[in-house]
C-alpha cells in the first residue's frame, strides 16, 4: 500500500485514510454499507487515492468533498461518481479562488513529498459533478444512511456528513483541533456560528474530522459554539479580528 497515506480503522467498516507526511495532516474516510461505498474527501493529490481504496473495497464508490478546496478533491479525479454543493460549483468548472502558487507554496512548509512528485506539475481538481447535493439529502449505502448537513462558514458550499444511526459526525473544516480558518474572503464568521449552532443541536457521539489529531471529543463543538457566541457579542466575530486561542484549538478571523 502507498506509504503516503496511512490507513485506520474507525469501525470494520468505516476507514481512515490519512496523509500525515503533510503540515495538514489531511483525513478521508471511506465508509462502506451494503451496496456502495462512500469516500468522504480524497485528499491532496500528491498520490492515487483510488489504488488504496481498490485494495479496502470491491464495490462501487461515490466520492463526496466536505468542501471543494483543493486539500479536500486532490483525489476526486479518479472517481467520475462525484457529488458537490451547488454553492461551490464555481469552483469546480470556473477555477479555484486561490492563486496557484499560494497553494504551490502550502507544499514547502513541513511536507515531505514522495520523490517521484512533481510539484511543477500539480495542478487543482476541475470537473463537472455527477450529483449536486444540498441540505438533508441522504446518501444510502445499504444498511448506512449518510445524511447531508449544509454547514457554511468556512466555505460557502461546505457540508458536514452525519450518521444518525451511529452518532457519528464527519467535520470536514468546520470543527478539528487547531486553527480553525474562517479569515479567508470566501469565509464568512456569521453563517460559521449557524453552522456550529446547528450541528450542537446534534446528538454527537463521535467527531471524524478532516484535519490534525484524531482524538476530538463532542463537547468542542459546544465550546466553539459557545465561543462564536462570545466574539459576535463583542463585536469581534468579523474578518480582522486576528486569532484567538483557546488553548486545544484557536481561531484565525
Amino acid at each position: 500500500m502507498n506509504d503516503w497515506f496511512t490507513i485506520d480503522r474507525a469501525e470494520e467498516d468505516t476507514t481512515i485514510i490519512s496523509e500525515y507526511r503533510h503540515w495538514e495532516k489531511t483525513h478521508c474516510y471511506l465508509l462502506e454499507g451494503s451496496e456502495r461505498s462512500l469516500l468522504i474527501d480524497t485528499g491532496l493529490g500528491v498520490c492515487d487515492i483510488s489504488e488504496v481504496v481498490r485494495e479496502l473495497t470491491d464495490k462501487p464508490v461515490t466520492a463526496v468533498a466536505t468542501h471543494v478546496h483543493w486539500d479536500h478533491i486532490g483525489g476526486h479525479r479518479y472517481f467520475p461518481d462525484f457529488c458537490a454543493h451547488p454553492a461551490e460549483l464555481p469552483w469546480l468548472t470556473e477555477g479555484f479562488p486561490q492563486p496557484r502558487q499560494e497553494i504551490i507554496d502550502c507544499f514547502a512548509h513541513g511536507c515531505t513529498l514522495p520523490k517521484d512528485f512533481d510539484l511543477s506539475k500539480y495542478e487543482i481538481f476541475q470537473g463537472t459533478p455527477a450529483r449536486l447535493l444540498r441540505d438533508g439529502d441522504v446518501i444510502d449505502l445499504g444498511g448506512r444512511k449518510i445524511q447531508v448537513l449544509h454547514t457554511p462558514g468556512h466555505a460557502p458550499g461546505h457540508m458536514c456528513f452525519w450518521e444518525c444511526e451511529r452518532g457519528s459526525l464527519y467535520t470536514g473544516d468546520l470543527v478539528y483541533k487547531k486553527t480553525l480558518a474562517a479569515y479567508f474572503p470566501t469565509t464568512d464568521p456569521e453563517e460559521y456560528l449557524r453552522s456550529l449552532e446547528k450541528i450542537a443541536e446534534l446528538p454527537v457521539k463521535r467527531v471524524f474530522p478532516a484535519h490534525f489529531g484524531l482524538d476530538v471529543e463532542p463537547d468542542i463543538i459546544l465550546r466553539m459554539r459557545d465561543a462564536f457566541r462570545e466574539l459576535k457579542a463583542q463585536g469581534r466575530l468579523c474578518h480582522g479580528s486576528g486569532v484567538i486561542d483557546y488553548g486545544d484549538w484557536a481561531l484565525r478571523l
